[in-house]
């Protein structure tokens, strides 16, 4: 299962911690996890196997909306910064677009997050 991480800059560390809180869910060999650049370096340096695209403001957040409509990429998590401008912000309203077009779950937060992982760990 293919699920993707991102996380704006004041969320990265939240996105470790939530990682290493569910460290057994997301080191298990069926899971594949990919992330934009910046995130995914943090989660590699924190001994997680990702394979990271590039940062979101680059182009990160339209290559993992690619994942998605390609059926490939079955879960998001992005941990967003509702109080933060961001530049790319027409990027994010895509991915979010095109996750509920594909009917993909999405958790923005951590509280939605670990309840996505606690189903799929219930329903496999």
């Amino acid at each position: 299962m293919e699920i993707a991480i991102i996380a704006h800059d004041g969320k990265k560390e939240e996105m470790v911690k939530f990682l290493k809180e569910y460290e057994d869910f997301f080191q298990q060999d069926h899971i594949q996890l990919i992330a934009t650049g910046t995130t995914g370096n943090k989660v590699k340096n924190a001994g997680f196997k990702v394979e990271p695209y590039l940062s979101g403001p680059i182009g990160g957040d339209a290559q993992i909306a690619g994942r998605v409509a390609e059926g490939k990429c079955k879960m998001v998590l992005f941990f967003r910064d509702p109080l933060e401008k961001h530049p790319h912000e027409p990027d994010v309203l895509m991915l979010l677009r095109i996750c509920d077009v594909h009917n993909v779950p999405l958790a923005s937060n951590p509280a939605s997050a670990k309840l996505l992982v606690k189903g799929v760990s219930v329903a496999g």
